[in-house]
């Protein structure tokens, strides 16, 4: 059974965009030096689901990736062995983009990662989470 994640992303920084662009080639999620975040990774598997958020000013669930590559030394922790990523493909966008004032306005939504905790930049999503979410940004679950 596939597990969900949720990637966040300053846009600035690495965009909904420029993941598309990589292709199936998709790209390491690096630069994440979080423990919590880092260990949702090292629980990844490949082709689990997940959803790449733009935080910052646009706050909201863009797109659907699926991680392409188990998790790994981080290439951007220049030797420093506690880091760890995996590398993720895009899959296709929303829709329509689930902002974080959907999640927290969304009763089915109240426990989820991003509304408790929308700090942290890989997250779990839970089967439920994961189909609402789905239908409100208008893609297949």
């Amino acid at each position: 059974m596939s597990a969900y994640w949720l990637f966040k992303s300053e846009p600035g920084t690495w965009s909904w965009d420029q993941q598309v662009a990589k292709g199936d080639a998709g790209e390491e999620w690096n630069g994440v030096r979080n423990y919590q975040a880092r260990n949702f990774m090292r629980q990844m598997a490949v082709g689990d689901r997940g959803f790449f958020y733009h935080s910052q000013k646009d706050k909201a669930i863009v797109g659907v990736v699926e991680v392409s590559a188990p998790c790994h030394p981080d290439s951007t922790a220049k030797g420093d062995d506690r880091w760890d990523c995996v590398d993720i493909r895009a899959l296709w966008p929303l829709a329509t983009p689930v902002t974080l004032d959907m999640c927290k306005a969304d009763p089915r939504l109240a426990d989820m990662v991003l509304v408790k905790n929308s700090r942290l930049s890989v997250q779990p999503v839970t089967p439920e989470e994961w189909q609402v979410v789905c239908a409100l940004g208008g893609v297949p679950a």
